[in-house]
């Protein structure tokens, strides 16, 4: 169903407005006596979150009050509750442009698995009024819902061959170029990668390798994710409890390829490049073991301390590589640490960044749009946390302390030539059921990204 439809004279005869109240609007004003008197006979207050239909004379639907208060999101409600029908925000303020992403959200379901739908989709459409990039609007929802659909699907619905070949047809779609690299030349090329998911027989290893954009002199930016399909654990093996969720742990890898939609088809002035490093973390006789010493891409030597610590190794393998290009910005983006859930809880992801401009910027920009993130600092004291008495360094800290700022320090000492780096630990699922946010799969941070690589370097 079409969310949004633009002014035109039909839809204006039919078009409700909707407005936007709260303690000091004066209601008098928006509605005629007639209606004015049914709010007053009803003595009725909103509360924010809450609606309320506005009849005429004819008991016709002629407006809707709605109190957001300061979360434009909670526009998603109206789209799942509105009768069947046309509507406009009729006294929206510019900085409330996010209404009309909230209302989009309300559409959003993964029910594919359902043979019964029991809850009906939104029926309420928005006409745009007001002159504002009503195509960013749609463009982010559909990005935001291909990542949490990623994100939700089963694993066993859900390989790293399946992961590849939605690269590739989306790769074909944009006329980009793909390569999937597997097999013996994985481990040649990436032992790391292949290393974590060599157990895998029937889900094997791959990386995948997009570019996009070719304009030599336009600024690379990189953009790397996290693909872990599942993760038992490996050999320590997670509970049964935190294996639950662990089909969300290719969220990196779902949030970059949501990124990257935005990119391409707002056709930003980059060129794009997107690694993808595809495991599952299984076990079987040919698993890595904790004491194994491990040899990466860049020529370090990692004694592995966890085998649960797998998502940061086949980063360091993605980072090495693409950081050879020298990229102007590199984003990773992963479903890492539980400590960085203990600092922060799974709503507000913490980022990592020696560059203090790049900071402001996604701050700034984080408050803007009501994206939450938090800076972490990259705190070298907790550098010594990685040492190895066997090799050149361990891939967790044996004391347990500072997990997220240890993890972060880890994937840094492969990042040596790019321009700028940040480094984003998310948790990319939703705890708790709001309308505008499921409970299951979340594009974390997507918004912000695309703004700041907007805001930086324009469309073509």
């Amino acid at each position: 169903m079409q969310i949004f439809i633009k002014q035109n004279a039909e839809a204006l005869k039919q078009a409700i407005p909707i407005y936007f109240v709260d303690e000091t609007t004066d209601i008098a004003k928006l509605l005629s006596p007639f209606e004015y008197k049914q709010i007053a006979i009803n003595k009725s207050t909103l509360t924010v979150g809450q609606w309320r239909l506005v009849f005429n004379e004819k008991s016709e639907l002629s407006s809707v009050l709605f109190a957001m208060g300061n979360d434009p999101f909670s526009c998603a409600i109206l789209a799942q509750h509105l009768p069947k029908n046309i509507y406009y925000f009729a006294n929206l303020e510019q900085e409330q442009s996010l209404c009309y992403l909230g209302f989009a959200l309300g559409f959003y379901r993964f029910d594919k698995y359902k043979t019964q739908k029991k809850e009906a989709l939104p029926q309420g459409q928005l006409m745009v009024v007001e002159p504002m990039e009503i195509t960013q609007t749609e463009q982010l929802y559909e990005a935001i819902s291909w990542a949490r659909d990623l994100i939700n699907e089963p694993t066993n619905h859900k390989s790293t061959q399946s992961f590849a070949t939605i690269v590739q047809n989306f790769a074909a779609r944009y006329q980009a170029q793909i390569k999937i690299v597997r097999g013996q030349e994985l481990q040649s090329e990436f032992p790391l990668v292949h290393a974590v998911g060599r157990a895998a027989s029937e889900n094997a290893p791959i990386l995948i390798d997009l570019s996009w954009g070719l304009d030599k002199s336009a600024p690379m930016v990189a953009l790397v994710g996290k693909g872990v399909c599942f993760d038992s654990g490996g050999l320590d093996i997670k509970s049964a409890s935190n294996m639950l969720l662990m089909k969300k742990d290719m969220g990196g890898a779902a949030t970059i390829l949501a990124l990257a939609k935005l990119i391409i088809e707002m056709n930003l002035n980059i060129r794009l490049r997107v690694v993808l490093p595809m495991v599952e973390n299984a076990i079987s006789g040919n698993s890595f073991r904790p004491g194994d010493v491990l040899q990466s891409r860049a020529g370090l030597n990692i004694e592995i301390g966890n085998t649960d610590a797998e998502g940061r190794l086949i980063l360091a393998d993605a980072l090495a590589y693409i950081d050879e290009e020298r990229p102007d910005l590199l984003i990773d983006m992963a479903t890492l640490t539980g400590a960085a859930r203990v600092a922060l809880g799974p709503k507000i992801p913490p980022f990592f960044t020696d560059d203090e401009a790049l900071a402001a910027d996604l701050a700034n920009l984080s408050k803007q749009l009501k994206d939450p993130m938090w800076r972490l600092p990259l705190a070298n004291l907790y550098e010594n946390g990685l040492s190895s008495k066997v090799a050149d360094m361990n891939n967790i800290s044996m004391d347990g302390f500072a997990g997220s700022i240890i993890a972060a320090l880890f994937l840094k000492k492969f990042v040596k030539n790019a321009k700028a780096w940040v480094h984003f630990d998310i948790y990319g699922w939703n705890l708790t059921q709001m309308a505008s946010c499921p409970v299951g799969g979340e594009a974390q941070c997507v918004r912000v990204l695309y703004a700041l690589l907007l805001q930086r370097y324009g469309k073509n």
